[in-house]
């Protein structure tokens, strides 16, 4: 069987990858010790979806180990021929990142680097695809002339970024914040590995990944945690731009997909941003009135007037140079889509709680 390697396996983008993998009878190896837990608290916990990919799939194996332990994975590495890592295993919030920068770093930045590494020693022949972000980008993308809507904050239809950002942005001397400086190291290190050892090397730089499976947060995952409170009666809080920042979003089976066209038609030491582009996009006002009419409850909203450091008040992905290099994937799902899924998803945990 064909052996793939999941870092984060138990997470959002991680267990589509499992599943995707699993049903298409490749030899599934999963790491992830829940750090989500330590970082986001108990209803973070990925402990559930580890459950249900093992319960599920019998070619699946769970190692419960931290991407930063260089003896354990090394071992993993020597006893295993990997042909394809998909990087997924992060410490995903930039709020967080200002709290415990050390731990944010090391996981983000050296526990790449120690994945990289065993990936050149001891299986070069693989394909290594690298879960980065948009926020690598940093605040840049705040200085474009966008117009305030009713609903949305949106660029000039003739401006050369309306259809999206592309690759071509700098992501220099601009704020970060200390998660997207770790993630950014992570990045220009997958696409180093890539040219300076000639490996097959990807970095995908999304924008808000989402999906049914993604336990979110109040400082991760957007969608998810929108409707967790509109189906608990939760207040949800806005930070800044009056709810009006775009974010596209990307459901992790279309990720997933794109995965998969790289793994058999790689390049090295690439980059390429993706998201939901101009198919799947919402402002944070749009989102939450989705979420009410798919839930058919009023959502309690506190607007607070500070915003959150280095976030991003109009962010929609240019995807031309993924569709130009795979012109055979396609997106499955658009927003509405996703957050059905996700309503009835947590539903369905709430009910059997």
């Amino acid at each position: 069987m064909k052996k793939v390697l999941i870092t984060g396996s138990a997470g959002l983008i991680g267990s589509e990858a499992v599943r995707f993998f699993c049903e298409k009878d490749f030899d599934v190896f999963g790491i992830d010790n829940d750090m989500r837990k330590v970082f986001f608290g108990e209803d973070a916990s990925t402990e559930w979806n580890k459950k249900l990919l093992l319960n599920k799939y019998k070619n699946y194996r769970h190692f419960d180990i931290d991407i930063r332990d260089s003896e354990k994975i090394r071992d993993l590495f020597k006893e295993n021929k990997f042909g394809l890592i998909i990087h997924t295993a992060a410490q995903p919030s930039h709020d967080w990142a200002s709290q415990d920068p050390i731990t944010d770093f090391t996981v983000n930045a050296n526990g790449t680097l120690i994945l990289l590494e065993n990936f050149r020693r001891y299986c070069p022949e693989a394909v290594f695809i690298f879960t980065s972000t948009n926020k690598v980008y940093g605040d840049r993308p705040n200085y474009l002339p966008l117009i305030e809507q009713e609903m949305r904050y949106e660029l000039p239809e003739n401006h050369r970024y309306y259809k999206g950002i592309d690759e071509s942005m700098s992501i220099d001397f601009c704020k970060h914040s200390l998660f997207g400086a770790s993630k950014a190291s992570a990045d220009i290190l997958v696409q180093e590995y890539g040219r300076y050892f000639n490996l097959k090397t990807v970095s995908f730089r999304g924008g808000c990944l989402t999906g049914p499976f993604h336990s979110g947060t109040r400082l991760h995952g957007f969608l998810s945690y929108l409707m967790k409170c509109c189906i608990t009666g939760k207040s949800y809080a806005i930070y800044g731009y009056k709810g009006k920042q775009v974010r596209d979003n990307i459901h992790s089976y279309d990720l997933i997909t794109a995965f998969y066209h790289f793994y058999h038609n790689p390049g090295s030491g690439e980059v390429y941003n993706i998201g939901g582009s101009r198919f799947a996009n919402i402002s944070i006002l749009e989102a939450i009135e989705l979420c009410q009419k798919i839930s058919g409850k009023k959502l309690d909203v506190e607007c607070k007037p500070e915003s959150r450091i280095g976030d991003h008040i109009w962010w929609i992905s240019d995807i031309s140079k993924f569709r130009r290099d795979y012109p055979g994937w396609d997106f499955r799902y658009n927003v509405e889509d996703t957050l059905t899924q996700i309503y009835e998803t947590q539903k369905k945990m709430l009910a059997e709680r």
